[in-house]
C-alpha cells in the first residue's frame, strides 16, 4: 500500500473505516482479495511471492478475531536489502499471532530490523496502534480521529473538525496526498459514511502536487511528481488496487477492492460483507 487513510472512532455508527490504495510495480504477480485457504477467516489480496520468498500481503482483514493490519514501505531506493525479511510476511504474523497490537508493536520496535522501511498499522478493534522502523518516534497508539500514511516515515492525524497535522521526528512537511486525502475522507464520513463509492472518489484523485511541496525520496523530480498523486496510472508501476474497509459499531462490514492495470485500467471489482462481535 502506498496510502492508507483511516477514520477510527470518527463516527458514532463506525468503529473504522479504511480506504487505502496499493501502488506496485504491474509485473509483479499479485491476486485480487479473497479467503485463505491456509489462515481461516482471513480476506487479503496477495502477493504470490518467488523462489525465495513466501505469500504475503499488503492489506488484511480477520473478521473472527476483529483483527486488521496493513503495512506500507518507506520509500528509499539507496536501501534495498535484498536479504530483508518480507514486509508483507510481518503483516501476516500480526494478524496470525496470539499478541495483541501494543504488545506485536512494541516486541518489533525492540527486535533487530531485519526490514527494509516500513509503516505498519495493526487493531484489534480495541485499539489502534502505528510503528515505522525509520522513524525515531516509539510505537503510537492512535487516538480517535483521522490518520494516514504514505511511503514516508510519517504519520498524519486529526480530528473530524479540525486541522490535518502530520507528526514526524524529522520536521519534514506533509505529503500533499496525505494532508488532502484525509481532508476528503473527512468529508466523506461527515456527509455520508456508508457511501463506499464515495471512498473509491477519494482514491482515485490524480491530481500531482505542486513542484514546491513534493517530498525528496531519492526518486528523479519526474517520477516524484507521478507518485505524488493518490492514483498513480503509469505504465511500469502504479496503483494495482483500492480497497475499502467500513465495520459499524454494530459488528457487521463491508470490504471491496477494486483492481488496476497498466495507466489506471480497471480490471475488476470484489465485495464481501459479514458480521464481528466487537470489543467494547
Amino acid at each position: 500500500m502506498c496510502l492508507v487513510l483511516i477514520g477510527w472512532r470518527a463516527h458514532p455508527e463506525y468503529r473504522l473505516i479504511v480506504a487505502a490504495n496499493r501502488d506496485e510495480f504491474y509485473t509483479r504477480s499479485t491476486e485480487p482479495m479473497r479467503w485463505w485457504d491456509e489462515t481461516p477467516g482471513l480476506l487479503a489480496g496477495r502477493d504470490l511471492g518467488n523462489a525465495t520468498r513466501t505469500p504475503g500481503t499488503w492489506l488484511g482483514w480477520l473478521p473472527a478475531a476483529h483483527r486488521f493490519a496493513t503495512v506500507t514501505n518507506v520509500r528509499n531506493p539507496a536501501e534495498n536489502r535484498a536479504d530483508a525479511r518480507s514486509r508483507g510476511a510481518l503483516l501476516l504474523d500480526s494478524l496470525r499471532g496470539a499478541e495483541g497490537p501494543e504488545k506485536f508493536v512494541r516486541t518489533l520496535a525492540a527486535a533487530p530490523d531485519d526490514y527494509n522501511g516500513y509503516n505498519l498499522v495493526v487493531s484489534d478493534l480495541e485499539s489502534l496502534w502505528w510503528h515505522s522502523n525509520r522513524s525515531t518516534l516509539t510505537p503510537t497508539e492512535l487516538l480517535p480521529g483521522l490518520h494516514g500514511v504514505s511511503n514516508g516515515a510519517l504519520l498524519g492525524s486529526g480530528d473530524i473538525h479540525g486541522d490535518i497535522a502530520i507528526r514526524t521526528d524529522t520536521g519534514s512537511p506533509a505529503w500533499p496526498k496525505v494532508r488532502d486525502g484525509l481532508t476528503a475522507l473527512r468529508e466523506v464520513i461527515r456527509t455520508d459514511p456508508a457511501d463506499t463509492s464515495a471512498y473509491f472518489g477519494v482514491l482515485a484523485d490524480r491530481t500531482i502536487a505542486p513542484d514546491d511541496q513534493l517530498p525528496d525520496t531519492g526518486l528523479s523530480r519526474r517520477r516524484e511528481r507521478a507518485a505524488s498523486a493518490r492514483f498513480i496510472a503509469a505504465t511500469v508501476h502504479g496503483t494495482r488496487c483500492s480497497t475499502v474497509l467500513l465495520v459499524r459499531e454494530d459488528g457487521s462490514f463491508q470490504i471491496s477492492e477494486r483492481s488496476f492495470g497498466r495507466l489506471g485500467r480497471r480490471q475488476g471489482e470484489v465485495s464481501f460483507s459479514g458480521s464481528t462481535t466487537l470489543p467494547s
